[in-house]
């Protein structure tokens, strides 16, 4: 029998500037799951780290103590009117998906996003990333909106699609 695998979380940091960009990264090079087409500089952990200002953001680590998925709320617009509404950014390296530790991180942001009167929670996922579509569509995501074939990655045009759940 397979022992399920547990996580621990820890706030998102500085001190994971290297493997946050590095889960990013793999991403980026392997999927389309991360829209950019080359590999991120370390730098770019600063970017994330103002976008998720004043929001909750984890890491999450196996039991080894690795770094194995982060996430982070966002604003979705910065005009006040828009404050009920949250984008949710996550990435988990592929060894720990279907481990339920997407659904562990998705309930305990919307127990954090509820805190700061937000509603809505918005995600943003490449058409090809079909796992993630269907991960959100069973955990109550609903798709509000596809910009069609508008960006291009690995020679083949993908659309981006929205999603949003109430909650």
């Amino acid at each position: 029998m397979a022992r399920i695998m547990s996580y621990t979380f820890e706030r998102l940091t500085k001190k994971y500037r290297k493997p946050v960009i590095d889960i990013f990264n793999y991403y980026i090079e392997n999927s389309f799951a991360a829209h950019p087409e080359a590999a991120m500089e370390y730098g770019c952990f600063d970017i994330f780290m103002e976008m998720a200002k004043g929001y909750p953001s984890l890491v999450a680590k196996a039991e080894t103590g690795d770094v194995v998925g982060f996430a982070f709320l966002h604003p979705y617009h910065p005009a006040s009117t828009f404050n009920r509404t949250a984008e949710i950014t996550y990435f988990i390296l592929p060894e720990h998906t279907g481990k339920g530790l997407g659904k562990i991180i998705l309930d305990r942001f919307i127990e954090e996003a509820r805190k700061l009167g937000v509603d809505n929670l918005l995600v943003n996922i490449s058409s090809h990333n079909r796992k993630s579509l269907t991960f959100h569509r069973n955990y109550g995501f609903n798709e509000c909106g596809r910009f069609r074939k508008v960006g291009r990655k690995f020679g083949k045009s993908f659309d981006v699609v929205w999603m949003q759940k109430r909650i």
